[in-house]
């Protein structure tokens, strides 16, 4: 086989992406080599198995994938405004359809989500790293080679195109044939085990590595709502990672799970995914809702209101996710009966979502709101949300969805709830842990400008999707000569345009505030109520100090009432430290070697990788590094330079 004959060709877009590969590449290793970092990118980045290292590498992967599913989205909305501009065939249509909703939920909403709580749930709960460091390095290569792996599929092989769901026989070996299909399934895998890993170890740290006195019930908002998402993911994502083995065997090895050809079942594909789908929504959904608590509460310089009342609507939550994934098809067939039991779950967990809107509208009532941009995101969530929440609820019931489901009304309510509720949160959440993460804050006025430009540009975008679907207009589809549902298509298409320009605006934003904004060693900018503005910025590598003995909820204000720090001279220790570590790049290496040439169907290649990821993973049982501790004169010297004392 040449290298040729796998290259996707025929596609001037896809010449294009080629080249931009190839360029980009080429500037990376040429100013690498030019200004001698090679070795400081291994040793620092590459290596690293500090949290908050991990945690930036997590966002600036997810802000990529945000740039390809956003160009993804626009090049079907031109394709839909413009159908006599023949911009996309067919074929080419399914295959970003289908990369379009993968990568903005895989790769997207989940790594940045991840991030933030990668960086900010150990300083939020006075934790000097992970429970597990070198898992949490190992979990976010996995990541990065499984969204990889999918997204040179444009290029080498060709990109699946059987829609995110992949739903079967549609997805099998008989109706899509060749390395598409295995690009999805090798890629989810991959970074799933990241996930999952990530999942446990968070878990870990939150339950056994709180500071002393913190209580379950004294934890900030978001750490809770990470707990709760972990559980999710520990319980969830098991099934996701057995229904793509499941697929791989039938379409690489033959098998018969999914085809009634062999006895088996492609509902069960159905049923498999979507008991892991739901639950994934909220999964990117709950940590949105922690970050949105803490800006609300932050800005509207009040506690929370009603906080256990907000944790244990995230239990509520948590639970009936499992118990609502057939309402995803009320239109199979499934009878009555059923239908209408998953019609009273899905209608059910609307009440503890709808106590949050509550709870943070109580936050906000008599209050001394501050319009910055963190919490313009958070405000304009509210709204937002209730519109795509209420229109879940007429999806929900079981006799209308046969008129919804398979329409433009569902592709509205979708995005109304996961843009609305987790990109925005993604935004706010940035913006307002920036200055923590980075040492300056972001421009405000750019950032407004890139807030309205989004916002109006969303609402412009998706509220007219609502009418095209109540006027019968089909999703998955790449073209439609009917005219009364062009100006509509076309208005949709202006909005997400508008999106597009407020993200290039925000990218601007991060560029010039790199610039010339201010730099501070000011740990708490916006005058914190939580252990994370409690350090200084840039926060040490060991995060804490001295570890303070927490008696409250919102407990950084008491230790700004009672003049206290972390940073006690009379308390110091020397600080146990993890040592950084080559072993997770290389292992997931081998294991995205072995991925790839399982796409192809390579299999003595793949035993090569598998072997190579094993052998990685035997050389780590027997390391007996237990780290490197920091001495006390060390910490004072790191802290008296941050904090300019």
């Amino acid at each position: 086989m040449n290298i040729t004959d796998i290259l996707v060709t025929g596609e001037p877009l896809i010449y294009g992406a080629m080249v931009s590969i190839v360029l980009v590449s080429t500037a990376a290793i040429f100013l690498l080599t030019y200004f001698k970092k090679w070795k400081w990118l291994w040793s620092e980045w590459l290596t690293t198995v500090d949290h908050k290292k991990i945690g930036i590498m997590y966002i600036l992967s997810a802000l990529l994938m945000l740039f390809r599913g956003g160009m993804d989205a626009l090049m079907m909305r031109i394709q839909l405004a413009f159908p006599d501009l023949n911009f996309l065939d067919a074929q080419h249509y399914d295959e970003i359809f289908t990369t379009h909703g993968t990568v903005m939920i895989i790769f997207m909403a989940m790594p940045f989500l991840i991030g933030l709580m990668n960086i900010i749930v150990p300083l939020q709960i006075g934790a000097r790293d992970f429970a597990f460091p070198f898992l949490n390095a190992a979990s976010f290569w996995a990541f990065f080679f499984g969204a990889m792996l999918f997204n040179i599929s444009f290029v080498i092989g060709g990109s699946p195109d059987a829609g995110w769901t992949s739903y079967t026989p549609l997805a099998g070996a008989a109706m899509s044939p060749g390395p598409g299909q295995n690009f999805y399934l090798m890629g989810l895998q991959l970074s799933g085990i990241g996930t999952l890993a990530t999942g446990v170890n968070l878990m870990v740290t939150i339950l056994k590595m709180r500071a002393p006195g913190m209580k379950l019930f004294h934890m900030p908002i978001f750490t809770w709502s990470t707990l709760v998402t972990c559980f999710i993911i520990v319980f969830a994502f098991p099934i996701l990672t057995v229904a793509l083995a499941l697929m791989t065997i039938d379409r690489i090895f033959g098998a018969q799970f999914f085809t009634l050809t062999g006895e088996g079942l492609p509902m069960m594909w159905a049923n498999l995914f979507w008991m892991w789908g739901h639950p994934e929504v909220y999964i990117v959904i709950l940590p949105a809702f922690g970050i949105f608590s803490e800006v609300i509460a932050t800005f509207a310089r009040k506690r929370l209101f009603g906080y256990h009342a907000m944790v244990w609507s995230m239990i509520i939550i948590a639970l009936l996710s499992f118990l609502v994934w057939v309402h995803h098809f009320f239109t199979m067939g499934a009878g009555a009966f059923v239908n209408s039991v998953f019609s009273v779950s899905t209608m059910l967990i609307a009440v503890p979502t709808g106590v949050k809107i509550f709870n943070w509208l109580a936050t906000l009532y008599k209050s001394k709101i501050e319009f910055t941009v963190a919490n313009l995101w958070a405000l304009a969530f509210i709204p937002s949300f209730v519109v795509g929440g209420v229109t879940g609820v007429m999806l929900g019931m079981a006799a209308a969805d046969f008129q919804f489901h398979n329409s433009y009304f569902l592709i509205a309510h979708f995005h109304y709830v996961l843009i609305a509720g987790t990109v925005f949160a993604c935004f706010a959440g940035l913006v307002f842990w920036y200055p923590k993460i980075f040492g300056h804050k972001l421009n405000e006025r750019l950032g407004k400008w890139s807030f309205w430009l989004f916002l109006i540009g969303f609402h412009v975008c998706f509220f007219p999707q609502y009418f095209l679907g109540l006027d019968g207009m089909p999703r998955r589809i790449f073209i439609t000569r009917i005219e009364e549902w062009l100006p509509l298509n076309v208005i949709s298409t202006v909005g997400a345009f508008g999106m597009g320009a407020g993200f290039a605006v925000f990218v601007y934003c991060i560029y010039y505030s790199y610039r010339y904004s201010e730099r501070k060693n000011n740990g708490d900018p916006w005058n914190g109520r939580t252990l994370e503005w409690a350090t200084p910025t840039p926060v040490p590598f060991y995060n804490f100090a001295t570890l303070p003995n927490v008696d409250g909820l919102d407990y950084y204000l008491a230790m700004k009432e009672k003049g206290e720090t972390t940073f006690d001279e009379s308390k110091l220790e020397p600080i146990h430290m993890p040592s950084n570590s080559g072993k997770p790049i290389i292992m997931m290496a081998f294991f995205a070697f072995a991925s790839f040439a399982l796409v192809f169907e390579w299999i003595p290649l793949a035993i090569v990788g598998l072997i190579g990821g094993f052998i990685m993973m035997g050389i780590r049982s027997f390391d007996y590094d237990d780290g490197y501790h920091v001495e006390v004169d060390e910490i004072k010297r790191i802290e008296r330079s941050a904090r300019g004392l």
